[in-house]
C-alpha cells in the first residue's frame, strides 16, 4: 500500500488569509484617504498586525501531521522541536471522528486515534474527509487474513 499523509485543512486558513488582506487593504485606504490628517502615526503599525492572525495560524497547520507508511502510523507534531509517536497500525483499536454542524458544512472533522493497551489519545482537529481517513485507517489496521 502507498504512504499517507493526514494533516487539518487549509480551507479556514485560506479565508481567514483573504479577509485579513481585504481588512488590511481597508485600513490602508481609510488611512491615506481619510484618516492621514487626523491619526497618529502609529495607527499604521494596526493593519500589519492583522495578517499575523493567518501567519500564526499557518504555522500551527505546518506543526502536526500523520504518516501512514506500512505497518505503522507516526503522529508529528511541532515546528522547532519535534514530537513523534509512532503506533503500529496492528494495535489501532479506534479511530473516532467528530463533526460538529459547522464542520459538517465544510467536509472537515476532528479525528484521534486510540490503541490498544497503551490508551493513547492522538487528536487532529479540522482534517477533511475525516470518515474516508478513520476507514482508511481502519482497513489498513486490519491483519491481512481478516478481510
Amino acid at each position: 500500500m502507498t504512504d499517507f499523509t493526514i494533516q487539518p485543512t487549509l480551507k479556514f486558513i485560506k479565508t481567514g488569509a483573504i479577509v485579513a488582506a481585504l481588512l488590511f487593504l481597508g485600513l490602508e485606504i481609510l488611512y491615506l484617504a481619510e484618516w492621514r490628517d487626523q491619526a497618529p502615526a502609529w495607527v499604521m503599525a494596526l493593519p500589519p498586525v492583522i495578517l499575523l492572525w493567518p501567519a500564526l495560524r499557518w504555522l500551527k497547520w505546518r506543526a502536526v501531521r500523520v504518516v501512514v507508511s506500512g505497518d505503522r502510523l507516526r503522529y508529528e507534531s511541532g515546528i522547532a522541536s519535534k514530537d513523534v509517536r509512532t503506533i503500529e497500525l496492528s494495535k489501532l483499536q479506534y479511530v473516532r471522528v467528530h463533526q460538529s454542524v459547522m464542520q459538517r458544512m465544510f467536509g472537515v472533522g476532528d479525528i484521534g486515534f486510540e490503541t490498544a493497551g497503551q490508551g493513547t489519545w492522538l487528536p487532529m482537529r479540522h482534517v477533511d474527509h475525516p470518515q474516508r481517513i478513520a476507514d482508511e485507517l481502519m482497513n489498513r489496521a486490519r491483519p491481512a487474513g481478516q478481510a
